[in-house]
């Protein structure tokens, strides 16, 4: 049960499957801290995790050993069988569509769409921070949504905590200002998902029978770009965790980090911590 006057974390998730760790992680310490959590995911589907997140006995390629002790792997499998996870915000149905261009009427649609996005504006003011969950999931459905985009935004304008694990840091890098196009984390310090950590074969997504290769893009490229020359990625390869905060951004590199992650999410919010890890 939620403490009175308790904070309120709006955690998004992807339908594609989320790293079980990654989000029980971060619940642990919302929890003990009697925090209400709101899930969301992109469409209304309840999210699952990801079933190698769920098996102790799975060997990671490029770690070369099991990410998920027998405790987490029952922990998670508790947390997707019960309805904890039922009956989600529905992102699509929440946040409006920017119109096209081509669109016929377009300033009026464009009018309409800034006034929808004042009122989401005004239902986030409950909420004390974000979270975007990692696995491979994000990389189909957070990593470039527009939607999820305009809640980081919107967090962002509002000065509140912004945290993502994994590749859902994905979408901090392309959430962008729609008049300058620069990311939101240009001079910032993150990390994220590295190099040395990417599969060269085998990643899956939930929900469909399709398994590819490496990941589509490189994410550590991807955030050494968007940090820009003001900012930093700071992988640390070879140390067993990675966790940064340079406020409002409280990023995760990966597996082993979800539980400092939500440690770190509570420490900003209840200590004002604003610098961690750099």
């Amino acid at each position: 049960m939620a403490r009175r006057n308790a904070k309120k974390i709006l955690v998004i998730l992807s339908e594609y499957g989320y790293w079980g760790e990654e989000l029980v992680g971060p619940l642990h310490h919302f929890d003990q801290r009697g925090y209400q959590v709101d899930f969301a995911t992109p469409t209304g589907k309840r999210a699952h995790a990801l079933p190698p997140s769920m098996d102790p006995e799975y060997i990671d390629p490029p770690l070369g050993r099991s990410v998920t002790s027998e405790e987490v792997a029952r922990l998670t499998r508790r947390l997707d069988d019960s309805d904890r996870l039922d009956d989600p915000i529905d992102i699509s149905a929440w946040l409006p569509e920017r119109p096209y261009t081509s669109d016929d009427d377009y300033l009026r649609k464009l009018e309409a769409y800034h006034r929808a996005l004042s009122v989401v504006e005004q239902e986030l003011e409950a909420y004390d921070a974000l979270l975007l969950v990692g696995g491979s999931g994000p990389i189909v459905d957070l990593g470039n949504n527009e939607r999820v985009h305009e809640l980081i935004l919107a967090f962002l304008r509002a000065d509140k905590p912004i945290a993502a694990e994994c590749y859902g840091v994905t979408a901090l890098a392309f959430a962008r200002d729609w008049e300058d196009r620069a990311s939101i984390i240009s001079g910032k310090h993150i990390t994220g998902h590295c190099k040395e950590y990417d599969y060269k074969a085998g990643t899956g997504f939930l929900g469909t029978d399709f398994v590819m290769g490496p990941p589509p893009y490189p994410l550590e490229y991807i955030l050494r770009d968007a940090t820009g020359p003001d900012g930093r990625y700071i992988g640390n390869f070879g140390k067993e965790t990675s966790v940064i905060v340079d406020y409002p951004f409280i990023t995760g590199r990966s597996t082993p980090d979800s539980y400092l992650t939500g440690e770190k999410i509570v420490e900003v919010l209840e200590d004002g911590l604003r610098r961690y890890g750099w």
